[in-house]
Parts: C-alpha cells; sequence; structure tokens
C-alpha cells in the first residue's frame, strides 16, 4: 500500500528555513511562493536530493534509516524540467504497459516515440506518468502543468485527484496559479522568508 503519512519538522536546506508541515495519506496541499523564494529547493529537500537539516519521515521512517533510492522511489519529485537518458519514451518505462498515458492523452504507441519529438508539455505529462509507475507514497509535483493548455491541464488534475484517492498517495503540488491551487489542495501553504504560512484563500495571493 501507498499509504503514509509525511512529517517534515524544522527543515532547512540552502540556508533557508526551517520548513514544518506535516501531510496525511492522500491528502494534497498546494504550495505557492514569490518566484526564487525556494520553493524547488524545498521539495528537492524533502525528496533527499539536497543537503539538509532538520527531519524529514516517512511514518515512523526517518529519511536516514532508508537508503536513498529506496527513498526517492517512495518520495518522488517530478521536477518542472525531466530528465530523459534513453531515446525513446519506452526505454524510460522498461518498456511495459503503463495505464497512465491514456488520461493524458497518449497511446501505448506513445512508447515507441522518441524523446527528441517530445514538446515541453509532452515530457511534462509523459515524466508523470514514468514517476507513478512507481507507486509513490509522497507525491511532490514543481508545476506540473506549467506548460499545458487548459484541456491537458484538467487532465493532469483529474489524473493526480484520481490516483491519490485510489492509492492514499500524498501529494504536495507547486503552482503559481492560485485559481489551480484552489481547486488541487484541501490546504494551501504559502512559502515566505519566515517559513510555510497556512492560508485559507490562494486566490488572494
Amino acid at each position: 500500500m501507498n499509504k503514509a503519512r509525511l512529517r517534515v519538522e524544522n527543515l532547512k536546506t540552502h540556508q533557508q528555513g526551517p520548513y514544518s508541515l506535516e501531510i496525511k495519506p492522500g491528502e494534497c496541499v498546494s504550495l505557492m511562493g514569490p518566484s526564487g523564494s525556494g520553493k524547488t529547493l524545498l521539495l528537492r529537500a524533502i525528496a533527499d536530493l539536497d543537503i539538509h537539516e532538520g527531519r524529514i519521515l516517512l511514518e515512523d521512517t526517518i529519511c536516514e534509516d532508508m537508503p536513498a533510492p529506496q527513498w526517492r522511489k517512495k518520495i518522488s519529485l517530478v521536477p518542472a524540467e525531466s530528465q530523459w537518458w534513453q531515446d525513446t519514451v519506452g526505454g524510460h518505462f522498461d518498456n511495459r504497459d503503463c495505464p497512465y498515458l491514456e488520461p493524458l492523452g497518449f497511446q501505448q504507441e506513445t512508447l515507441n516515440w522518441q524523446i527528441s519529438r517530445l514538446s515541453s508539455g509532452e515530457k511534462q505529462r509523459l515524466a508523470l506518468a514514468r514517476c507513478l509507475m512507481n507507486q509513490p507514497s509522497v507525491l511532490l509535483l514543481d508545476e506540473p502543468t506549467a506548460s499545458l493548455d487548459p484541456k491537458a491541464t484538467r487532465a493532469v488534475e483529474q489524473l493526480i485527484a484520481d490516483y491519490r484517492k485510489e492509492t492514499g498517495t500524498a501529494v504536495i503540488w507547486v503552482s503559481h496559479d492560485a485559481e489551480q491551487a484552489s481547486r488541487v489542495g484541501s490546504r494551501h501553504y504559502i512559502l515566505t522568508s519566515s517559513g510555510l504560512e497556512e492560508t485559507r484563500d490562494t486566490v488572494e495571493h
């Protein structure tokens, strides 16, 4: 099962913080803040991709007590700009059928596409599908719809909503769009110089 609670306690990274946050299984929280405020750095620290202080726990397991590759599979970051190292899409999916392609507007034949033909929006959606194949317990989304049109954006929002309800995966969703943050999140945070500030109305920000 994917269900697990995420706890972030007095997290500091790149001389920013401290940040504290708790997310229940199946919950999605939105995260906003000015450009350069450190939203991406916070996600990277939670995924144990950057050096940090403080504690991060998945249920009762501390980050340091789990091998890094295993932690990053359980707490998966979908970055704003994804990395691709094989020539074809399927090379990143171990040539397995992916149930998340069709909801995102693709077909199984997409696995045969060359990476060089992909647009930035296609890369964003396929990076999300690739991440979900790992069945993460926590999903960290760094502006996953920034390059998408409204139809594709809604498809991503619906897939994430369905996925977390089915699996109990917790989600942190960084967005630059206050209306989107209101739609996808049950709780909302603003990243400020003093830490994480919970807010009820994202539109005001």
